[in-house]
């Protein structure tokens, strides 16, 4: 089965319908999506709608920070993060509302384990960006293979059964195969805001029968997803930085 995994999608419909498009395109035939389905974005109506339908036809999803603080208030977001989040929470409805508040914060599947942060503790909402971080979350589980978002740039960790760590930024549209001598933790770059400098839209694809892994990037209309922020009066820099992946 070959699964397509999509993390930080941030409300951004035209980076997400790109990524669903070019998923199915490649044979997906089950879609994972590692939260933050909102937040930043303006169009969080169709992201929470599209991830509902989803799950309805077998999908899987899991609650991301983004998603958490539409019900419960967040102390940790910069003003223009919750400014954003307090629009988003009057744009939804109820039923949407209680979609995101009912989604797991993590989720388990044969021998991978599926969080937005990291699965030491998932309601932290820490962020993996070195081995260390990697090492935490996965001597917290004994699934062989973690996959997760929350920092916005693409990264791969593996650990030796005597703890080494390795890790790599991925290379685009190169597979990599997840040994089962080692332990693994996919950090998947973001849909809908991209943090590397690269601003295509970012998601990967994993075949369960190969052990694969390829990080993928998809060029979509970044001119009308920012001139959407611009246009609902959201933080004109979100706009912005979407044209530079920053």
């Amino acid at each position: 089965m070959r699964l397509a995994l999509f993390a930080d999608i941030h409300a951004n419909r035209q980076a997400f319908a790109a990524c669903l498009e070019a998923a199915r395109v490649r044979g997906a035939e089950r879609l994972i999506c590692l939260g933050d389905i909102v937040g930043y974005g303006a169009d969080p109506e169709w992201a929470v709608d599209t991830v509902i339908d989803l799950v309805a036809k077998g999908a899987i999803a899991v609650r991301g920070n983004h998603d958490n603080a539409i019900g419960t208030p967040s102390d940790s977001m910069n003003a223009e993060a919750q400014a954003v989040i307090d629009w988003t929470r009057g744009r939804l409805s109820a039923e949407q509302r209680r979609f995101l508040a009912a989604l797991a914060i993590l989720r388990e599947e044969d021998n991978r384990l599926y969080v937005h942060s990291e699965a030491s503790d998932p309601a932290k909402w820490r962020y993996v960006r070195d081995t260390s971080d990697a090492a935490r979350s996965m001597m917290a589980t004994e699934l062989q293979i973690t996959f997760c978002g929350h920092t916005h740039r693409p990264g791969l960790y593996s650990m030796s059964s005597a703890a080494k760590m390795t890790s790599f930024v991925p290379t685009t549209s190169v597979p990599v195969q997840l040994l089962t001598g080692r332990r693994w933790l996919a950090v998947l770059g973001s849909v809908g805001q991209p943090r590397d400098g690269d601003p295509a839209a970012s998601f990967a694809m994993y075949d369960m029968a190969s052990r694969e892994i390829t990080y993928l990037r998809v060029p979509y209309d970044v001119e009308t997803a920012a001139a959407r922020i611009r246009a609902n009066g959201l933080p004109y820099w979100l706009a912005d930085r979407l044209l530079i992946g920053r």
